[in-house]
């Protein structure tokens, strides 16, 4: 079965920076477009950016834009987010996901979520 393992977040002053890892199994890594998501307490957990399955193409989400490189290591399996000039407003729950349409409309394409990783920017 498909299985997510993120890792890296923690806690960092703003204006810090993190790099997040995700490692998938139990499918073609290869093959699927993939991105990150991320939630806060009481409200809908939100597309931050995505990648192409070639690693040609990618999607950020305004709020992230200019701060966060999202890139993938297909021989590895492995999704990373490099985080910079964290901000208060990035501290959230991270996940990454296969996605369906690489773009502002990206939404989870297998349903299948990690345990994700805590990222807390303190201010």
């Amino acid at each position: 079965q498909v299985q997510v393992v993120e890792s890296g977040g923690g806690l960092v002053q703003a204006g810090g920076s993190l790099k997040l890892v995700c490692t998938v199994s139990g499918i073609t890594f290869r093959n699927f477009p993939m991105g990150w998501f991320r939630q806060t307490p009481g409200k809908e957990r939100e597309g931050v950016s995505c990648i192409n399955s070639g690693g040609s193409t990618t999607y950020y989400a305004d709020s992230v834009k200019g701060r966060f490189t999202i890139s993938r290591d297909n021989a590895e399996n492995t999704l990373y987010l490099n985080m910079g000039s964290l901000k208060p407003d990035d501290t959230a729950m991270y996940y990454c996901a296969t996605v369906a349409g690489c773009n502002a409309q990206m939404r989870n394409l297998l349903g299948v979520w990690g345990q994700g990783t805590q990222v807390t920017v303190s201010s």
